[in-house]
């Protein structure tokens, strides 16, 4: 693991003491809350938060950070990474993963089970969350494979792997497609109170299909994904929804058509929601050019119809939370063929400026987006997170919502490089990530050595 993050977990295991953050817009989607104000932290906690809490001094001894007017909110809660860690090390660690997030402004996510070997027991959950304490500057929490080796076939043990500290379950890269194990796996997962998270694909569908179908998949005769292989495997678990009444979640939603069956679950009462990525409601498959594999994922990038129904699903609160699905690469899994790349992108550091895009365009107000991204997805997840609160952990991430930039993937943090935004000018970025009261990422502070 790096020497720079290695040092600053043991730095902050050992640091205390008061922190006044003043003169700060203060923001807190939980609450509504968006005022000029100040927030004090005492060790891990918020101590307390709100207007005019300063204006008779800060306290003794404390130290003092000037906000100058920019905005303080609860850390990002990333509710669907792939951090690597064990397997495939060589594309993203849970160090190198946690890096990533501190300098997107994410303090919590929670990380995927499709690592070798598959997360999908209590011995697994238990070293994830041993690799976190020991590595990782932002909080980590680790989701259970829902079948055993994401095989479709064997249901892990739900209840125990919750009990370990699972906060979901998923087989996300693949779908639980047999009907009777995801009746099951829902079933148990109400039992639980725990959530039930599905790569929603049709493999036969889907067959050989590397992009969306279309007249781009077309013209770069390659083979077509339909909308129809993610919207049929919603339309069915909602059914066993209703027949169960266990938690459902749908993961990185990129259709219309699966958009529309879950406004119309949520209109019956349903326990139904779901996630979109940065990356589907900014690009269409029009990114994937001359054959370019940086902008292969899965799902892949759709039409521009797609692209506005997951705007105005966002809009309309049809989908819940923003995730970044980040998925780490080596060059040496992208730079193949396009039908033999890896699918995937990093996001962690992309999230919040790509979020900000639909505050900049007028498609949501800054506290209803910060929702996507903070109190929403920790409710989900059942963590606590996303909200300013006394005595709650001092999570939190101070950003420009005006800052410019350009996106240059090689300074990403990330150990893997494969972003589809490479030169792109950005419009907002995280100054400082704090959390449990101490800062593990300023913007400009040059890297340890």
């Amino acid at each position: 693991m790096p020497e720079e993050s290695l040092r600053n977990v043991k730095e902050l295991k050992q640091k205390t003491g008061r922190v006044a953050y003043v003169n700060a817009r203060l923001l807190n989607p939980a609450s509504g809350l968006d005022a000029p104000g100040g927030l004090l932290t005492d060790g891990k906690l918020i101590a307390d938060f709100g207007p005019g809490l300063f204006d008779a001094g800060v306290p003794e001894g404390a130290e003092v950070v000037d906000c100058a007017g920019h905005c303080l909110a609860p850390g990002l809660v990333d509710m669907h990474v792939h951090l690597r860690e064990p397997g495939h090390e060589h594309k993203e660690t849970i160090a190198t993963g946690s890096l990533s997030a501190a300098a997107g402004g994410v303090t919590s996510m929670a990380c995927m089970p499709n690592t070798e070997p598959v997360i999908d027991g209590v011995a697994l959950i238990e070293f994830i969350q041993r690799r976190a304490r020991e590595t990782s500057l932002v909080k980590v929490y680790p989701f259970g494979a829902v079948t055993r080796g994401l095989k479709g076939e064997q249901l892990t043990e739900i209840g125990l792997m919750a009990e370990a500290g699972a906060v979901g379950f998923s087989d996300d890269g693949v779908a639980v497609f047999d009907s009777m194990v995801m009746r099951r796996a829902l079933a148990y997962g109400r039992l639980f109170g725990i959530l039930i998270s599905q790569h929603a694909e049709d493999p036969a569908l889907s067959g050989t299909g590397c992009m969306a179908e279309g007249a781009h998949a077309t013209r770069l005769g390659l083979p077509g994904i339909p909308e129809a292989s993610e919207v049929v495997v919603v339309e069915r678990d909602i059914r066993l929804v209703e027949l169960t009444g266990g938690r459902y979640h749908v993961a990185h939603i990129s259709t219309k058509g699966a958009i529309d069956a879950v406004r119309r679950a949520k209109e019956r009462g349903l326990p139904v929601t779901c996630e979109a990525t940065p990356h589907h409601f900014t690009l269409t498959d029009e990114s994937v050019a001359d054959y370019r594999t940086f902008a292969k994922m899965a799902p892949p990038l759709r039409s521009e119809e797609n692209r506005l129904a997951v705007l105005e699903g966002l809009k309309d609160g049809t989908i819940d939370a923003i995730a970044t699905d980040h998925a780490p690469h080596d060059q040496e899994s992208k730079r193949v063929p396009f039908a033999h790349a890896a699918n995937g992108v990093v996001g962690l550091e992309t999230l919040l400026p790509l979020a900000l895009e639909l505050y900049h365009l007028g498609h949501m107000t800054l506290l209803g987006l910060l929702k996507t991204v903070t109190v929403t997805p920790a409710d989900l997840l059942g963590i606590p997170a996303g909200r300013l609160q006394r005595g709650r952990a001092a999570d939190l991430v101070l950003f420009d919502p005006a800052l410019g930039w350009t996106l240059e993937t090689q300074a990403l943090r990330s150990k893997s490089k494969n972003s589809p935004f490479a030169d792109r000018r950005m419009k907002g970025r995280a100054l400082r990530t704090i959390v449990n009261g101490q800062v593990v990422y300023e913007l400009g502070r040059p890297r340890a050595r």
